[in-house]
């Protein structure tokens, strides 16, 4: 059953329509190479989502624009139900490709609707936007039941078991391939690693059910030990672990995690599990990284159509995940003013969404984010 809250607030959504005033900061000179850039301006493609998504992507837009970073939007509110022949399928595909980099709520996708196509799924395919990564870390003013915890999640999103490739054999009988590849597993590996190296983290652990699947995660985790010699002399640590124990080991002591490496369906069952420990989907930020493109999006899954339209969803998860695409382009300095504003509000908590305990709207949250720029 959906709270009652104890006062409304304009929603966010017709604020970020409003003329809200920029405030002043000086323009990075570093940029990210292959992006669309005119007058000075980044140009992104923006994709709010199903659910909350519009709500949430109003707050981003809004904080945008208070923070003066330079980025001009190309939106389209393409659906998780929309058909992939759709011509705003297409239209959307075809921005990425121009952008290169978006900005994405979550999409829906349909569980009933047999041969419907998942537009995660198309677009990292198409894209070949191979590793998705995802942050899972305490915030300070928001108390969980673990603490100190700080890990990465990277999976790799284009083989595994959501590839699409099932069929009935006969009928009562359905067959699911589940592909896995050498050249795949040692790139989404090697992102790990380097991950690792670039971010000062210490130890890489690569989850996985070879014990059972015994040549297809038997190839994941071999290709794995393999590309750990490599980095040895650069002193990044290397271990794995079955998924299901794993997943103990996440709710019991999840602090021993560093970043971990592994294939598709088991980073998004992990992903969720995450978000859990921290706070909740809400708060955990995410990236999608090729070669070419670039696509962010909060961490954890979940569209919150129960409450859409109701001012009451946590933005953080799309804001922080803003944050990560600013870094991405260049643009140091606007992300840490935002992830800055953004860790004051939530350590101060006078702004606590539901999901934190409080009654406080998108809105309300929005503009202490503001107010702490």
């Amino acid at each position: 059953m959906l709270k009652t809250f104890a006062r409304a607030t304009t929603p966010i959504i017709h604020i970020a329509k409003q003329g809200f005033p920029r405030s002043v900061s000086s323009l990075p000179t570093s940029t990210q190479s292959g992006t669309t850039k005119y007058g000075g301006k980044y140009t992104v493609t923006l994709i709010p989502g199903d659910g909350i998504g519009q709500e949430t992507a109003a707050a981003v837009k809004t904080i945008f624009r208070a923070a003066n970073v330079p980025i001009e939007w190309e939106q389209l509110d393409v659906s998780g139900y929309t058909q992939e022949d759709d011509i705003l399928f297409k239209q959307s595909v075809e921005s990425i490709r121009r952008n290169k980099v978006a900005l994405k709520g979550i999409l829906y996708t349909p569980i009933s609707k047999l041969g419907h196509q998942s537009f995660n799924v198309t677009i990292r395919r198409d894209l070949d936007i191979y590793a998705s990564l995802v942050l899972i870390k305490n915030i300070k003013g928001y108390p969980t039941r673990h603490k100190n915890v700080d890990f990465a999640i990277i999976r790799e999103n284009t083989e595994g078991e959501y590839t699409g490739l099932e069929h009935q054999s006969y009928p009562g009988v359905v067959e699911s391939l589940k592909i896995v590849t050498r050249n795949k597993t040692e790139r989404i590996a090697r992102f790990a690693f380097d991950f690792a190296l670039k971010n000062n983290r210490k130890k890489v652990t690569c989850v996985h059910k070879a014990n059972i699947m015994k040549l297809g995660d038997g190839l994941f985790l071999n290709t794995c030990r393999e590309v750990a010699e490599d980095y040895k002399a650069a002193g990044i640590e290397f271990n794995d672990m079955i998924v299901d124990n794993c997943s103990m080991q996440l709710v019991s002591k999840p602090q021993q995690f560093d970043v971990m490496v592994m294939p598709n369906l088991y980073g998004n069952i992990v992903s969720n599990v995450g978000a859990a420990l921290v706070g909740g989907p809400g708060i955990i930020p995410g990236a999608n990284i090729g070669r070419e493109y670039a696509l962010f999006e909060p961490g954890c899954r979940h569209v919150g159509r129960d409450i859409q339209g109701h001012n009451a969803a946590n933005p953080t998860a799309l804001i922080l995940s803003g944050v990560m695409m600013l870094h991405h382009l260049g643009l140091g300095d606007y992300a840490n003013r935002i992830h800055n504003a953004v860790k004051q509000t939530v350590k101060r908590g006078s702004a606590k969404t539901p999901d934190m305990g409080g009654t406080s709207t998108t809105t309300d949250f929005t503009l202490s984010v503001i107010s702490n720029l």
